[in-house]
């Protein structure tokens, strides 16, 4: 009964993270698509009716950093990461769970030291009213909230991720 209970709470876990995960990714996706009309206008207005938008560079730079952030969790999800396949491409997959949840454990220690960090920026910028020392002058807020609920949620993905080696590992479904 306990464990029936555990392994349902698993598979919740694990629907929900790839779910939002998905989520977030299609959202970061239509992101370039925003940067590259910024830095269109930025290039028009500038060189084609010569009025500069002093912005346009900065909230491109914005756009794109949020698109790595929000990025993160997919790319985990999908397996698109960059990997050293010089011995992982000759494991078998309960071979390549086990050496993926050593990797995923290095992984979380990087994501919460990063965690702990963005936190502290975070606070930072909502104590201080931190801005940009640009022309613009925008407020920093918006862009570290997002990169800690990004750190977030590439923290549960990467717990999905250990529910779905463990599984390999043990033979049974979470789907």
């Amino acid at each position: 009964m306990g464990s029936h209970w555990l392994l349902n709470a698993v598979r919740f876990h694990v629907r929900v993270v790839d779910r939002v995960s998905d989520f977030i990714g299609l959202i970061a996706m239509y992101l370039i698509f925003a940067m590259v009309a910024i830095l269109l206008l930025d290039a028009v207005t500038r060189n084609v009716i010569e009025i500069p938008l002093h912005w346009c560079i900065e909230a491109a730079q914005f756009t794109l950093a949020a698109y790595y952030f929000m990025g993160g969790a997919m790319t985990l999800k999908n397996n698109d990461h960059v990997r050293m396949d010089l011995f992982y491409e000759g494991l078998s997959a309960k071979g390549k769970a086990k050496l993926d949840l050593v990797t995923i454990t290095c992984l979380i220690f990087y994501l919460a030291v990063l965690l702990i960090g963005s936190m502290s920026s975070l606070e930072y910028a909502i104590d201080t009213n931190e801005t940009r020392f640009s022309m613009w002058n925008p407020s920093m807020i918006p862009i570290k909230a997002l990169m800690v609920g990004c750190i977030v949620l590439m923290l549960l993905q990467s717990v999905s991720l250990i529910f779905k080696h463990v599984a390999t590992i043990w033979e049974f479904e979470l789907k």
